[in-house]
Formats: structure tokens, C-alpha cells, sequence
């Protein structure tokens, strides 16, 4: 028998620890070890070797290094700015051109990355300047630029989503389908949004100036097609194969971290020097999921071995909640979480616990996690910790201040809260198409 009351005081000890700032990952082994010493004694080494040995013999685990260093390379081959200059262009007639291109620049740059903050800083870095110099709101080029990096949370190939589906025992194709509609409906809404702000308050995003020496024509549909089709190839390819079950996901992930180094290649942006620091990065950055993947491991695994499962099973149970309130009270948990630790120790700390609550009470964990997924997004945005704001301040120039940042995201923030009403009262925008994808 466990210790309920050991298992309650977990989480006080991780914020604890975090708050005197203490990394995540390091709190949540600490905590782990403590914990677990209180109830196994000296015997909680062996029991970590096991935890560890669970996660270092996990094959779907190994897809997320080669997922990181595919938008490693891609921000290193010149993707990115041949993106942008496209999209730029081809949105100059548009009221709030600019916003727009950084919005569809950010989309595509997240579907061939994967990782948050990589798609914030790098698209950040170039649109903060031409946006200023053009005029533009402070406050929209904020929102416009958190909105647009939380993007990698849900558009595939999403890092979230192989932790979830991990941790949740579904496959990854069948999540990877799953937040398909929710991110394009998404999209969809940020791009309204900047065009009806644009339409309604011109001010805030000044038409660009068109020039006589910009391409037009033949020019720019050969720039158009060298710089959209290969990177589009790209990640349909990788996230074709795992759709249509042509290949695992550490396969494709595979493929597509060999299609960036083919394409810088063929950029002839491709050095030996880029190469190594892609490598570098993926290293630094795979090390720190995985260790908080470690982590978060031992911490839900201590947990429940304390009876911290059945503790919250009661609590739920004795509430007298419907399935719907159920729900609601996950995803509040979950946003709550979202805003004081990492998508990954949220995702890794939450589910395994959430889990056999979804089976009892009959909910689908593929519709719940798809909710879930937007529900981090949105506390990615959601003032005062929003981490997407702390990307933002380090690369942001010093007259952008914190009241532009918090005003900006405020209506991304809204969009993303229509979207989750959607996928609450529509669960088929989640399971449609899973459902119809051959190949799982």
C-alpha cells in the first residue's frame, strides 16, 4: 500500500524547488529520489535503473532527436530566409502583409521543426525589424510573432505530440492526423484576425510600399516554387510516410533529417561548420528533453506508487462529475501546469495520471489529447508566465516593453480558446480524420 498523503506533498516539494530555481528536470529527479527513498529505502536506486532502462529502450523516443535536428538544419540552411522573402512579397499587397507572411512563415517553419521556441526566435529575428520599419503596432507584432512560434505545439511533426502519444500508448500517426484540422483551423483564424485588424484599424499595420524593382511575373513564381516546393516536400514526405504507414516515426524522422542536409545541399548553403553546430544543438537540446523525460518518468512513477493515483481517482470520483466536467477539470489542471512548468513535464506528469480517469469515465484520449495539445499552446501565450513572452524579451528591441507583449497576445488568445470550443463540441474535427487514414 502507498502513501497518500507522501504523494500530495510531491507536487508542493517540485514547485518548491522550482520556484528557488532549481531546473525542472534536476527538481523533478530530486523530488523523485526523496520521495521514493521515504517509501522504498535504499532499494529507490534500483528502482530508478528501471525507470531509466524504460525510457533509454523506448524506439519511439529516438525519433526525437532526428525531428530536432531537422529544424536544426533548416534554420542553418537558409530555409528560412528564402521563406520569408517569398512570403513577403506575395502578401505586399495585403493589408498587413507583413503579419500575414509571418504568420504562414511561421506555420510552415513549424511543420519542418517541431520545436517551439526555435520557430519564435528564428522567424522573430526577421520579421521584428521589417515589421518596424514599416510601422506596424507594437502590440500586434508581439501577438503575430508568440502566436505564430506557438505554432510548433500543433502542427505536425509536433515533439508534444510523440511525448503524448508516448505517454498516452496511442500511435503517433493517429495524433499527428488528430491536430491536422485544429492547426489549419487555427492558422486560419490568426490569419483573420490580423486582416480584419488590419482592415479596421490601418494604422496599426501601414500598407508596404511597393517598388519597381521588386520581382514580379516569371521572376517571382521561379523564386516562389525554388523556395515553397522543396521545403513543402519535405515534410509531406515525413509526415506522409507516418500517416500512411509507410514508415515508423523514427524512420521518417530519419528521412527528414537527411531531406534538410539534401536541401541545404542543394541551396549550396550546405558547410561542414553548420553542420556540426545543427549537430550541437540537437545534442543540447535532446538532452534536455530527454533527461526531463527521465524525470518526469520517475516523478508520475513515485507518484503513483505512493497512491497518488487513487487519491485523485477519489477526488474525482466523490465530485459526482460528469464526463464533461471531467474534462474541463483535466484541461484546467493541465493549463494551470502549462503556465509554471514545460509542455514536456506536463505532458509526462499529467497523462499517465489522467489516463485510467479518460477509461473510466469513457472519455477518448485521442479527442482529450488534441484538446490537451491546444490547452499547453494556449498557456504558452497566457500572461504572466507565458514562456512564449520570455522568447520574445530576448530578441525583441528595448522599446517593445512587456504591456506591448501582454496586449498583443491577447487576441491569439482568444483564437486559440475558439478553437478548443470547437474541438470540445465537435470531437470529429480530432477523430475524423484518423479515422479515415489508412495505415495504422
Amino acid at each position: 500500500m502507498g502513501d497518500p498523503i507522501l504523494s500530495a506533498l510531491m507536487f508542493p516539494a517540485l514547485f518548491l524547488l522550482i520556484f528557488l530555481g532549481l531546473p525542472v528536470a534536476f527538481s523533478l529527479i530530486v523530488v523523485s529520489f526523496g520521495f521514493g527513498y521515504l517509501f522504498f529505502g535504499p532499494t529507490i536506486a534500483s528502482q530508478a535503473f528501471r525507470f531509466l532502462d524504460s525510457i533509454t529502450t523506448n524506439y519511439t523516443l529516438a525519433a526525437i532527436p532526428m525531428f530536432i535536428f531537422m529544424g536544426a538544419m533548416l534554420e542553418r540552411s537558409g530555409v528560412a530566409e528564402r521563406l520569408y522573402e517569398v512570403m513577403s512579397l506575395l502578401f505586399r499587397r495585403v493589408r498587413g502583409g507583413l503579419a500575414l507572411a509571418t504568420v504562414a512563415m511561421c506555420a510552415l517553419f513549424a511543420a519542418g521543426t517541431g520545436i517551439v521556441g526555435a520557430v519564435e526566435a528564428l522567424v522573430g529575428l526577421m520579421a521584428i525589424p521589417a515589421m518596424m520599419r514599416a510601422g506596424y503596432d507594437k502590440g500586434l507584432i508581439a501577438g503575430t510573432i508568440c502566436a505564430g512560434g506557438s505554432l510548433g505545439t500543433i502542427i505536425p511533426p509536433s515533439i508534444v505530440v510523440v511525448i503524448y502519444a508516448n505517454s498516452a500508448n496511442l500511435s503517433i500517426g493517429k495524433v499527428m492526423a488528430g491536430i491536422i484540422l485544429p492547426g489549419a483551423l487555427m492558422v486560419m483564424l490568426f490569419l483573420g484576425y490580423i486582416y480584419l485588424r488590419a482592415r479596421l484599424r490601418p494604422e496599426s499595420a501601414p500598407p508596404r510600399r511597393v517598388t519597381g524593382q521588386e520581382p514580379g511575373g516569371l521572376a517571382l513564381l521561379r523564386m516562389t516554387l525554388a523556395a515553397l516546393i522543396p521545403p513543402i516536400l519535405l515534410v509531406v514526405s515525413t509526415i506522409g510516410a507516418i500517416l500512411a504507414g509507410i514508415a515508423s516515426p523514427t524512420e521518417a524522422a530519419g528521412i527528414g533529417a537527411l531531406g534538410t542536409v539534401l536541401l541545404a545541399l542543394a541551396y549550396r548553403t550546405f558547410t561542414w561548420r553548420r553542420f556540426y553546430e545543427a549537430l550541437r544543438q540537437t545534442v543540447g537540446i535532446n538532452c534536455m528533453v530527454l533527461l526531463i523525460v527521465a524525470g518526469g518518468t520517475m516523478f508520475t512513477s513515485i507518484f503513483r506508487v505512493l497512491g497518488g493515483q487513487q487519491l485523485i481517482t477519489g477526488i474525482v470520483q466523490s465530485s459526482d462529475m460528469s464526463p464533461a466536467l471531467v474534462t474541463a477539470f483535466l484541461l484546467l489542471l493541465i493549463f494551470i501546469l502549462g503556465a509554471l512548468l514545460d509542455w514536456v513535464s506536463v505532458v509526462l506528469i499529467t497523462i499517465p495520471i489522467f489516463l485510467p480517469i479518460l477509461t473510466q469515465f469513457g472519455i477518448d484520449p485521442l479527442w482529450f489529447g488534441v484538446m490537451a495539445i491546444v490547452v499547453i499552446q494556449t498557456s504558452y501565450l497566457t500572461p504572466p508566465m507565458a514562456p512564449a513572452i520570455f522568447y520574445l524579451r530576448s530578441i525583441a528591441p528595448p522599446e517593445m516593453g512587456y504591456a506591448h507583449m501582454y496586449r498583443g497576445v491577447l487576441p491569439f488568445i482568444l483564437c486559440q480558446l475558439v478553437v478548443l470550443a470547437i474541438v470540445a463540441a465537435l470531437p470529429g474535427t480530432a477523430t475524423w480524420l484518423p479515422d479515415r487514414i489508412v495505415g495504422f
